[in-house]
């Protein structure tokens, strides 16, 4: 996910590596901090593959900053994740919600409802964080209250995102969305 973010942010506008980060940690941070660590060897990982380039360019006092520019190789790689994602891209919600950020990007209308749909068939399965066997729990059925609120926020939650689900894939369908 933290590649994708690279590329989305990227697929933009050309950024410095500070400007990146603080961008990144503003959409994932609360999950997964970024250090630079993590991201600049990311990074060179994207260069090194030919999906962006650095350049150097005067900063706003006197020293020069490297920024960042995606390549068009680097632009259809964000679209090639943006369409194949599924699984985990699409039932984790920290990971869902990256692939959101960026799902605009994908400029097919058809394409981005078909991601949809993924997320759309995984929320309309039956599932709990707790079962009695093969049973998923509901919070009606849970006397601790703490998992109880867990069950029954996720449920607002889903039922939110069902909605919206639902409503921007009539709008893609009818083409209403940008």
């Amino acid at each position: 996910m933290l590649e994708l973010s690279i590329l989305g942010f990227l697929y933009e506008t050309p950024l410095h590596g500070y400007e990146l980060r603080k961008r990144i940690t503003a959409l994932t941070g609360h999950v997964r901090p970024v250090g630079e660590s993590t991201l600049y060897p990311a990074i060179k990982r994207l260069e090194k593959a030919g999906l962006l380039v650095r350049e150097t360019r005067p900063g706003p006092a006197a020293a020069p900053r490297q920024v960042l520019t995606l390549t068009p190789a680097g632009r259809d790689e964000l679209r090639h994740r943006l369409a194949d994602a599924e699984g985990p891209d699409v039932t984790d919600e920290n990971r869902w919600f990256t692939l959101l950020a960026f799902l605009r990007h994908l400029d097919d209308p058809t394409a981005q409802a078909t991601v949809l749909r993924r997320r759309l068939t995984f929320l309309e399965e039956p599932a709990s964080f707790f079962y009695a066997g093969e049973h998923p729990l509901r919070a009606e059925e849970l006397d601790d209250p703490f998992r109880r609120g867990i069950l029954t926020i996720a449920r607002a939650t889903t039922r939110t995102e069902l909605t919206w689900l639902r409503t921007t894939l009539t709008d893609l369908e009818n083409h209403l969305v940008p």
